[in-house]
């Protein structure tokens, strides 16, 4: 099944910090930028990230199975060996890094995820179904 990549907008503090912090330390790639704004390649996704101020959430986090997630999120989900490389890659380059947490372990859409946070305060995900297939099924199926 061929996949369309995704694009998102987001606000930042600060775009020199946010292009090193992705390019550098998460190994995307730089896209179209100028002092204002980036292209982030994350995985083939595009993220825009355009300077602005503070970007303001009443409900900053969620429980899901015992853990308190952060509410506004976004990630990529990867396959287990892409997975495992890059959490041990960024368990070297980034502090507060989650461990890996299983989620709906032994149910229909179990994975494994782990959090890293950028310059902006913006959770990004790294995620990794146990199978590839279960990543739009639902409890039921």
């Amino acid at each position: 099944m061929k996949h369309s990549a995704f694009h998102l907008a987001l606000p930042c503090y600060s775009v020199t910090k946010t292009k090193a912090f992705y390019v550098d330390v998460l190994g995307a790639k730089l896209g179209r930028h100028s002092t204002q704004w980036a292209d982030i390649d994350l995985y083939g996704n595009q993220i825009t990230f355009t300077k602005s101020g503070e970007f303001n959430f009443v409900y900053k986090s969620y429980k899901f199975e015992d853990q308190v997630l952060p509410s506004f999120h976004f990630g990529v989900i990867l396959d287990e060996k892409s997975w495992k490389s890059a959490q041990q890659r960024l368990s070297v380059n980034v502090e507060g890094m989650t461990e890996g947490i299983t989620f709906l372990k032994n149910k229909a859409g179990e994975h494994t995820s782990f959090f890293v946070e950028d310059p902006n305060g913006y959770v990004v995900e790294f995620k990794c179904f146990k199978e590839a297939k279960q990543v739009f099924v639902s409890q039921n199926s």
